[in-house]
């Protein structure tokens, strides 16, 4: 598999890895190992969707664009339910994205897809748009027990989110490789502090 792979669903499944820092995977890999039943909650699908699926008892994947999903979705087990909720465009979006190309679109009913799952979450992943109004909306469903998991926070913005949230939540910061990327990265895991 090239390193360059970057959309290509069936190389980083048949290596059964998630794109995250391998170290962050060896945590959430353990921390599933003692909760088989978990319920995850992704937002942003792909190789972590059937990463988990393999481990977890349910995991309830949200993703932004279409065509991926159409290409994903045939590879999925039982156990996940996987749904679009594509960005609607406006002048005025209520949740934007920062991310180049995705001015002008409104992912406010993506970040909100959470509350149409009943219950907390064992683990929710962070890796698809609008990150930080994902976390805001997480760390609200998040098991006493649960992880966050917070892909490539090298940039600022994702940084700067986790700080708003203070003594709220422990973050772990992993930093190394990937599976799909040619350098290092940051994968930060969230804890729940206990403290409200």
């Amino acid at each position: 598999m090239s390193l360059f792979a970057i959309h290509d669903v069936d190389g980083p499944g048949a290596l059964d890895l998630p794109r995250w820092t391998f170290d962050s995977a060896d945590e959430v890999a353990s921390y599933l190992r003692e909760h088989p039943d978990a319920r995850v909650f992704e937002w942003g699908s792909g190789a972590s969707t059937l990463w988990l699926a393999a481990r977890a008892g349910s995991v309830h994947s949200v993703e932004h664009h279409a065509g991926w999903a159409a290409q994903l979705s045939p590879r999925l087990p039982d156990n996940v339910t996987l749904r679009v909720v594509e960005p609607v465009e406006t002048a005025t979006p209520v949740v934007g994205s920062a991310k180049p190309g995705h001015a002008g679109l409104d992912f406010v009913d993506y970040v909100c897809a959470i509350d149409d799952v009943a219950g907390d979450f064992d683990v929710i992943v962070i890796d698809g748009r609008a990150r930080e109004a994902c976390l805001s909306a997480a760390v609200e469903r998040l098991s006493p027990e649960g992880i966050i998991v917070f892909d490539n926070v090298d940039r600022r913005r994702y940084v700067d989110a986790i700080e708003t949230l203070g003594d709220r939540v422990d973050v772990t910061m992993t930093r190394g490789l990937t599976p799909a990327l040619p350098y290092p990265t940051r994968t930060a895991l969230l804890r729940s502090s206990g403290t409200a």
